[in-house]
């Protein structure tokens, strides 16, 4: 599916660079309803740039949305009463790396102070979902967040804590798009994660869920810009 951009035409005669006293107020903002449009059109973070890959390529799919999605919904086995041994879902800040430089590892910034990260030192086990509904893009084409064609993933598998150079890579492709965590409380103890992946499924179209192994879904192209 590709993304469209419609940018009315912009009569320039009518939006003059100096100030024009005689200029009405109902001219003057639709200059800039007309300006801000513009903007959006050519702006860096349109989704206008990007291309979803085909539907029939799941592997595919499955790496757009986890480049795209800055967080994710991960559930646990909680240890907490009263709902020990119940899946409990919890938010976190993703990243697979910095922008354009996807690895389809999905990163994560944690304290063991953290509820959820107290379930996963009893069990390292979770469950990892992503939505392009995060995105702007089912909201530009009028797809509900529950409707197939509002494609996500569910990641099965489990956190772990990295360490060396993979930290090193952590820290920049999550710092790069979270830039908030460069400022953190340093007495939190904070560590970087990565969600190991066993299993992916994929629902971005009608006819059920489908199911990529992991070999797949890293052999896969991410998703590339059109210009």
């Amino acid at each position: 599916m590709l993304f469209i951009c419609l940018l009315p035409p912009v009569i320039l005669t009518d939006c003059p660079h100096t100030p024009n006293p005689t200029m009405s107020a109902a001219v003057r903002a639709a200059c800039v309803v007309l300006l801000g449009l513009l903007w959006a059109s050519v702006s860096p973070s349109s989704s206008c740039r990007f291309r979803i890959p085909p539907h029939d390529q799941v592997a595919r799919v499955a790496r757009f949305i986890a480049h795209r999605c800055d967080w994710a919904s991960m559930a646990t086995i909680s240890t907490h009463k009263p709902v020990v041994g119940q899946p409990f879902s919890n938010v976190f800040s993703v990243s697979d790396g910095p922008q354009g430089s996807s690895s389809g590892v999905p990163y994560m910034y944690l304290t063991r102070m953290e509820i959820s990260v107290k379930d996963l030192e009893v069990n390292p086990v979770a469950s990892l979902s992503m939505s392009l509904a995060q995105t702007d893009y089912c909201k530009q084409q009028g797809f509900d967040p529950q409707s197939p064609l509002c494609a996500h993933i569910i990641l099965s598998g489990s956190v772990i804590e990295v360490n060396g150079t993979e930290a090193d890579f952590a820290k920049k492709a999550l710092f790069s798009r979270h830039p908030e965590m460069i400022d953190w409380p340093t007495d939190h103890n904070w560590f970087f994660s990565k969600f190991n992946i066993t299993q992916v499924w994929v629902l971005d179209y009608f006819g059920g869920v489908k199911t990529v192994t992991p070999e797949e879904y890293f052999q896969a192209s991410p998703y590339r810009k059109h210009h």
